[in-house]
């Protein structure tokens, strides 16, 4: 006794049926690989999606290492303190075989809460070039953060290769402690109101 004798339905309904069951097993056949490919494809979206988000954060991470080379670098390079202008000046000049005539300390200048500018200005004696550019180029090389900030040259028409007198404006640049904040205990003593 098969299915449709138990229900007791008709021929006919029995080919209905039967047709209805065929075109539910068909549908269920084709909406199973579908259903899958469907599923599939979303999380190959998502895998897309968190692929991306993993290349943002790590080229991201590149640029935090090279925002924190370039601190590093710069922590470094005020880490030496210059040594006062004028001698640092003076073996320089004497190093790339340059007289100085004199030379003049400007006032300190502020530059922000971190860094703070000294400035003296060195009048040359008349020299070729040659001694002249080995000399700013042993000044803009030293490993302290020095700049020369002024350079007025004139050449001597009488001579050749001669020039003078120059005047050359070099700046040294400090980088002055951050301040540290006040410990809790020292900040509220000094905020609260004086007791009578």
């Amino acid at each position: 006794m098969n299915l449709f004798e138990r229900t007791k339905l008709q021929p006919r309904e029995q080919k209905m049926a039967t047709g209805a069951v065929f075109v539910l097993a068909g549908v269920l056949l084709l909406a199973i690989p579908v259903g899958l490919s469907m599923l599939v494809s979303s999380r190959t979206a998502a895998n897309e999606e968190l692929k991306e988000a993993l290349t943002q954060v790590n080229q991201s991470r590149q640029k935090i290492r090279e925002r924190q080379e370039k601190k590093s670098a710069i922590v470094n390079r005020y880490a030496k303190k210059t040594p006062q202008l004028g001698g640092f000046i003076e073996t320089t000049a004497a190093t790339a075989k340059v007289a100085i005539a004199d030379s003049v300390d400007r006032p300190d200048t502020a530059h922000g809460k971190q860094y703070n500018e000294r400035q003296t200005t060195v009048h040359l004696k008349n020299s070729g070039l040659g001694p002249i550019v080995k000399f700013l180029k042993l000044l803009e090389q030293s490993n302290y953060p020095v700049a020369v900030t002024r350079l007025n040259i004139r050449k001597r028409s009488a001579e050749p290769d001669s020039y003078g007198p120059i005047e050359v404006g070099v700046s040294a640049y400090d980088r002055t402690a951050p301040s540290t904040t006040a410990s809790p205990a020292t900040s509220s003593s000094s905020a609260a109101p004086p007791k009578k």
